[in-house]
């Protein structure tokens, strides 16, 4: 794995004390695009639950801000990701995501599950399509970060070892998706909301593509058709040869940083202040 120029320092990291550093370098140099996908895709696992899609279609943000959402996901998220949750950006974007979410009775099992999504999806995604493997340091060092943001949001039991948060977020999805009008809702919205990102000509190829990433449990609780073999093979493939040619390419010599990005709900830029709902909204 020659093209990586963070290996070396990460190896030397220990992933309980050092996690927030194991966090910053494999997401910002080696796994920047797959970090993002894997999250949308973590996040998009949680509407499969009808107490959270409810919850979620019940705010109305989905029907009427969907990119403002997202983006505002996308930014506390990435703040503290690649700032640091103890740092004086990553406290704010912290305090700003308590505070949305204390505004609703959540129940601890939900924010557990929401939770474990952070951890498992982005490690399964970089296992299956990433253009190298995660170091164990890397996985570990993913579990403890967000163990510590879980604790700082109040959330209770959350498990010690790795091994045991993730047999939680499997058995969790196995008791708790199932169909509801709400999942397919605010499925339908979100997938929209990807849609719009391409040009309308590629509309009708990319839906079926997004299908594609889903596995059967994600697409039955979501009502959606189920994409065919040779499309599942076909995304399968592109994603796999993107893989091989960024293992080719010169390792990244710079940060790629979202929070330095633009966002389509800030072409002028953002606060933390200005994230979330209205402070008068539902």
């Amino acid at each position: 794995m020659p093209r990586s120029i963070v290996l070396d320092e990460i190896r030397t990291l220990d992933p309980e004390r050092d996690h927030q550093r194991i966090v910053y370098l494999s997401t910002t140099y080696d796994f920047s695009f797959d970090m993002t996908r894997s999250l949308e895709l973590a996040l998009y696992r949680t509407y499969c639950v009808p107490s959270i899609s409810g919850l979620l279609d019940r705010t109305g943000e989905f029907a009427s801000r969907p990119q403002k959402r997202y983006d505002d996901t996308d930014i506390i998220v990435s703040e503290m990701m690649e700032h640091g949750y103890d740092s004086e950006r990553g406290r704010a974007a912290l305090r700003k995501m308590n505070n949305m979410h204390h505004r609703f009775d959540i129940a601890n099992e939900d924010y557990l599950y929401v939770l474990s999504t952070f951890i498992y999806v982005p490690i399964q995604w970089i296992t299956r399509h990433g253009w190298r493997p995660m170091l164990e340091v890397e996985r570990l060092g993913l579990f403890h970060f967000w163990r510590q943001v879980g604790r700082r949001m109040n959330i209770q039991e959350v498990p010690e070892a790795y091994d045991v948060f993730e047999r939680y977020h499997h058995d969790y999805e196995r008791d708790h998706f199932r169909y509801s009008d709400t999942n397919k809702r605010v499925g339908e919205a979100t997938r929209d909301l990807f849609l719009s990102w391409f040009p309308s000509f590629a509309r009708p190829l990319a839906r079926p593509a997004i299908y594609a990433l889903m596995d059967d449990p994600l697409i039955d609780a979501f009502g959606f058709p189920r994409p065919s073999r040779a499309m599942r093979g076909t995304v399968a493939l592109a994603l796999r040869l993107r893989a091989i040619g960024l293992g080719l390419m010169p390792a990244r010599r710079r940060p790629k940083l979202r929070t330095e990005m633009g966002h389509r709900s800030y072409p002028g830029g953002y606060s933390i202040d200005m994230l979330g709902p209205p402070v008068d909204g539902p």
